[in-house]
């Protein structure tokens, strides 16, 4: 074969590119501890052999970790585990971690992360999720200018339970373009440490949600008392961490899943739906909200089987019960969820009750279980928590601070609060744009002019226009959920109860464009009380009511102003349209239950055929 010649191996050059990397997927975090020394080893050493055994002894310390501050634990999908690896001749020890919906799940691995780096003086360790850079997306308020997104990658590590960033070369006051590869930050670290940047007021907001840790991490899961087939409380006794698997399967439900639960006849059935016993289930937070918040229709085999709603304990117990164990069910016969490993692990279990090897549990057995059963209070949000929570009064009916894991604690409190004072100082940010903040550098100087629109600021260097009025956003939110805003008008109107200031000097073509909308508001208003329609208050029309069509015909009104409408009027036809909806759906997705989720605004149950 005749060599290639100069030009067509530049051809080639230029057309191969190196297969990229697959990104991070959703809901995951991607991690990686480095052994970086801070001096060169002695050329005796064996470099490769003592990075292997410094993350043997990391890997040793993690199983410690885990043993001791998660024994109880329940990954909502995925453990944390950490895996020596060699990519592109770097051995590390790398983990990634699929957390579903339990955010809390991402923070227990960044503090498992913080823990071992300050066990191990030399090593590094990065994080990165579906998102990038995360940790930089908690203390966004507080980055330099310099910092963008574009240029975050290999230069965010934790070192010591610290949060350490590698500044650019000559701390450029402008933006930053280099990019760095992981090479260059390994060597930065070993060779320019005065690039090395370990701010206490990003690292405080980078870490905020790890202030209460590790106490925090048992307020991630919540037991409760259940009423389920033996069997199901069995495989539950053997291993807690399988409630996780089966939560999904209910939770992510679809027809080919539902198939098997159609049927009256349960002997095909694993888990028929018999032998019942109430027993002390642990769940994540997250998995419980999700079983007990969905409206999920009796399947034909459990009929006769859920206690009447006389006695209520009883059958929200048998409800959630019933729940679990369908999305047992589903979970062992959905053929996609074969190559599972609690699958195939539930599987060998029931395999030995079967032939003999292992026995149920007798209901004396049961008796020495755990029997914890914790408070749901966190499960319920009002409008008038919410408001006390931002002001930060959440007590109980007696006037004490509530326990901490409830929505009224201290932790709760000190998140919304920061959460509005971090929106308040947004809208009083002469700098943001419509792209997010603009950042102060390291040098405390603006990005922008200071000096503008002084004129529209008060007094007390409050931006009047763009002020957080904690009167109106009460007012609203009170309106958006169907409340009595204690003013009057139509319920959900988004005007503001007094004047709020704005800017007057507005240019002449904009105030003609004001004035002609204004006009052709008032004319289709006026044509809309001619037909009657804006009539909110007005009667149904009876068969042969002549008066009330000739009242309708004639749409005379006595004035010009809208009816004022009682705080107890709603929209009947919108709340039966609605109902309607959500009966259709079925318990499943639908149009309506996402306008609810949307507003964060719980589905509600279909009482009428129990």
């Amino acid at each position: 074969m005749a060599p290639m010649s100069e030009e067509d191996l530049e051809w080639f050059k230029s057309t191969f590119h190196p297969i990229p990397k697959p990104e991070i997927p959703d809901d995951s975090v991607d991690y990686s501890l480095y052994y970086i020394p801070s001096s060169p080893a002695p050329a005796a050493v064996d470099e490769v052999a003592e990075t292997r055994a410094r993350l043997v002894e990391v890997q040793r310390t993690s199983a410690e970790l885990v043993k001791d501050l998660l024994k109880d634990y329940i990954w909502q999908r995925e453990s944390f585990r950490l895996e020596i690896t060699k990519d592109d001749g770097v051995t590390s020890l790398h983990g990634r971690t699929n957390f579903g919906d339990s955010i809390e799940d991402e923070w227990v691995i960044v503090y498992l992360l913080r823990e071992l780096t300050k066990k191990h003086k030399n090593v590094w360790a990065k994080a990165v999720d579906g998102d990038g850079q995360f940790l930089l997306v908690e203390a966004a308020a507080t980055l330099p200018a310099w910092l963008e997104p574009e240029v975050a990658d290999n230069r965010v590590w934790i070192n010591q339970g610290q949060l350490v960033i590698i500044k650019p070369k000559n701390d450029k006051k402008d933006r930053v373009t280099e990019k760095i590869s992981l090479s260059e930050a390994r060597k930065i670290i070993t060779e320019e440490p005065g690039r090395l940047m370990r701010s206490t007021m990003i690292q405080e907001e980078a870490f905020y949600r790890l202030r209460n840790y590790p106490k925090q991490i048992n307020q991630n899961l919540h037991s409760a008392f259940v009423t389920i087939p033996r069997k199901v409380a069995f495989l539950l006794h053997q291993k807690p961490a399988y409630i996780s698997a089966a939560v999904e399967a209910f939770y992510l439900r679809d027809p080919i899943a539902l198939r098997p639960l159609r049927s009256k006849d349960t002997d095909s059935f694993i888990f028929k739906p018999e032998d019942f016993v109430t027993v002390s289930v642990r769940f994540t937070r997250v998995g419980y909200a999700q079983l007990k918040s969905q409206d999920f229709p009796v399947p034909k085999s459990w009929n006769d089987k859920l206690p009447t709603t006389d006695d209520q304990k009883a059958y929200d117990r048998a409800e959630i019960g019933m729940k679990l164990a369908c999305g047992f069910e589903m979970l062992l016969t959905d053929p996609q969820n074969q190559d599972k490993a609690a699958v195939r692990e539930m599987k060998l279990i029931l395999e030995d009750l079967d032939t003999g090897d292992e026995q149920l549990p007798t209901d004396k057995d049961i008796e020495t279980w755990d029997k914890r059963e914790d408070d749901e209070k966190w499960l319920d949000i009002s409008f008038e928590d919410l408001d006390q929570e931002l002001k930060g009064k959440g007590k109980d009916k007696g006037g004490r601070p509530l326990a901490e894991g409830t929505f009224g604690d201290t932790n709760a409190q000190e998140n919304l609060q920061r959460i509005v004072a971090q929106f308040e100082k947004f809208l009083n940010d002469d700098s943001a744009g419509f792209e997010g903040a603009e950042f102060f550098d390291d040098y405390g100087t603006d990005t922008d002019d200071d000096d503008e629109d002084e004129d529209e600021m008060s007094s007390d260097g409050e931006d009047k226009e763009a002020s957080f009025d904690e009167e109106e956003f009460s007012r609203m939110m009170k309106e958006m959920m169907g409340m009595p805003s204690g003013g009057s008008g139509l319920p959900g109107s988004s005007r503001p109860s007094k004047p709020r200031g704005r800017v007057e000097e507005l240019d002449s073509e904009s105030e003609d464009d004001t004035e002609q909308i204004q006009e052709l508001s008032k004319q289709m208003e006026a044509e809309l009380k001619g037909t009657g329609v804006l009539d909110l208050n007005r009667k149904p029309k009876a068969a042969g009511d002549k008066q009330a069509l000739a009242d309708t015909k004639s749409g005379e009104a006595e004035d010009d102003d809208l009816p004022e409408l009682d705080d107890e009027d709603i929209d009947i036809n919108f709340a039966k349209n609605l109902l309607e909806s959500l009966q259709g759906q079925g318990g499943t997705a639908g149009p309506a239950g996402n306008m609810l989720s949307m507003m964060n605004l719980a589905m509600p149950k279909d009482d009428r055929h129990r």
